[in-house]
């Protein structure tokens, strides 16, 4: 009795040679078939991505100063208000100035009475000198005399410095302004009671403005004086202007942990106080390709990314050297060498690609 495999074996032998390669034999489990390739999250580089690169600021005047009285009173009259014009000279404030006089009238009525006492004692010393020289007064009283007139003499010292004083404070009812200018702040209305040095008004020169920006310390502390800077508003992007470093906080800000930069425009700048605007770095065109931080292999070989070729519909993987440039802005980073505009570089799973590897399809992380 012949069993069931030998004749399985004997039925395949005896097919036509071209349909015995079609046979499956029954114990055999078909081959799976290969599974796609798996997408990568990249990003396609161009010149556009250098915005993300940049940091929010302000337009502030290169020359301001913060005015307030040197005396405490009453603003009677603010006679300017934000945005207004002004002259050197011009009155911006005054203080109700009765309160003011009532002071000088009473420290000169003070300086007076000390002057008349001060020529009571003179003349009762006088007296009494001219009679212990005729021994008719004893010494003791002669050193009480002298006593008496040094002391009417500093009161009457004291009472003309109160009078010098309380008219100097008169004089200080008035707030001029120091310099040409523009009022850019207003800290106190007519009618509220400031006192001495308390902020009113804002004064900022019309002659220079410029940017001020914050970055976090470490990023600032590869900012050097003069370096060059591009700023320019969101409403007008297209309209770059030239920037320079003038001033680098020394410290940084207890809050933010930011220090703050000063940006120097040229005369003629467009752009209002209190503007907002963005500032980056002016680098050559090559330098704006920017890259997320997470795309960034480091290591003894240095920076490197992930290189996606697609060629005939297949997309592989392979390393490349950069040159990046400063740190890392907004979780972004410059690269200066080692890429063009058009590539395409993976963003995520950096770590999990190997050279050569093929891959699938773009995805947006």
């Amino acid at each position: 009795m012949i069993r069931t495999p030998a004749l399985a074996l004997v039925a395949l032998l005896a097919l036509p040679p071209g349909q015995a390669c079609a046979f499956t034999l029954p114990w055999r489990t078909p081959a799976a078939p290969p599974e796609p390739p798996r997408p990568v999250a990249s990003l396609i580089l161009a010149d556009d991505a250098a915005p993300g690169h940049s940091v929010p600021g302000i337009i502030a005047a290169r020359r301001e100063v913060v005015l307030g009285f040197q005396t405490l009173g009453r603003i009677a009259a603010r006679d300017v208000d934000v945005g207004a014009v002004v002259r050197q000279g011009e009155l911006l404030a005054a203080l109700d100035p009765e309160d003011l006089q009532g002071d000088v009238r009473a420290a000169q009525a003070a300086a007076d009475a000390a002057e008349v006492e001060l020529r009571t004692v003179r003349a009762a010393t006088g007296r009494t000198q001219a009679l212990a020289q005729r021994n008719v007064a004893s010494t003791a009283q002669l050193e009480q005399a002298e006593r008496e007139l040094a002391a009417a003499e500093a009161t009457s010292q004291q009472a003309r410095s109160q009078l010098i004083r309380a008219r100097d404070a008169a004089g200080f009812a008035r707030m001029t302004a120091p310099f040409d200018g523009v009022i850019s702040a207003v800290f106190a209305n007519a009618g509220a009671i400031v006192s001495a040095g308390e902020p009113v008004l804002t004064l900022s020169a019309q002659d220079g403005t410029e940017a001020v920006i914050d970055l976090p310390d470490a990023v600032a502390a590869a900012v050097e004086l003069d370096d060059p800077y591009e700023i320019w508003s969101e409403m007008e992007p297209e309209l770059l202007l030239p920037a320079r470093v003038a001033r680098i906080y020394p410290v940084a800000d207890a809050a933010t942990r930011t220090r703050r930069i000063h940006l120097a425009l040229a005369d003629g700048s467009p752009f209002r106080l209190g503007a907002l605007i963005r500032a980056r770095p002016a680098r050559p065109a090559v330098a704006r390709l920017m890259l997320p931080q997470s795309a960034i292999l480091g290591g003894e070989g240095g920076a490197r990314v992930w290189l996606i070729r697609r060629e005939g519909g297949r997309a592989t993987a392979s390393l490349r050297a950069v040159t990046t440039l400063g740190p890392a802005v907004n979780g972004l980073i410059a690269i200066t060498a080692g890429l063009q505009p058009g590539d395409e570089v993976a963003i995520r799973g950096i770590h999990s690609l190997a050279e050569g590897q093929e891959v699938g399809r773009s995805v947006t992380p």
